[in-house]
């Protein structure tokens, strides 16, 4: 456990918290309560796989962030989607041997205090591999500064994921994580 800013990161159960996980992906992410109820299953699924880390922010209680992820398979759904557009950019073999960051989010309240930051940091330095990768909307957003901000690089850009409206951009880095604390 590790204490920041009144907030707590800990090792929570994905299953158990998938319910209030959900919630706070839907206020930091925009999603309606449909999206929310077809992401439920998918998470309850994410749970069960080998390797699987997840971490929550708590703030007296309450979750107020939240990241996940697991070793990375080419069999899994998302690298299905997103190979050929890393093997279009000479990068196919970063779906190899890497963490992939599933899910990254933090409530906007909590948000530019180092929370994203130290969850993503920490799932990164826990899931014993030496890099990363993970999926933001491909736009410069505060999520595209923070994973620049780490070390993450584009990989590729302009993926199209099934039934997303917005393209996203597929990033990678080496492990350890920059601390951008640090002096």
């Amino acid at each position: 456990m590790e204490q920041l800013t009144g907030v707590t990161i800990e090792a929570i159960d994905l299953a158990a918290w998938a319910p209030a996980a959900l919630e706070v992906q839907a206020v930091a992410f925009g999603l309606g309560p449909h999206e929310v109820a077809v992401r439920l299953p998918i998470v309850g699924r994410h749970a069960l796989q080998p390797g699987v880390l997840a971490l929550g922010a708590m703030a007296r209680g309450r979750l107020v962030g939240f990241g996940y992820g697991m070793p990375n398979r080419r069999d899994h759904w998302w690298s299905t989607v997103i190979e050929p557009y890393l093997a279009a950019r000479g990068h196919e073999h970063w779906l190899d041997g890497v963490f992939a960051v599933t899910e990254l989010h933090v409530l906007p309240e909590f948000q530019g205090r180092g929370v994203g930051s130290r969850l993503i940091r920490s799932l990164c330095e826990r899931s014993g591999l030496d890099r990363s990768i993970l999926s933001a909307i491909d736009a410069e957003t505060p999520a595209r500064r923070l994973y620049r901000s780490l070390g993450y690089q584009d990989l590729a850009s302009a993926v199209r994921f099934p039934n997303t409206e917005r393209p996203y951009a597929v990033m990678g880095a080496r492990l350890p994580l920059r601390d951008p604390s640090a002096p």
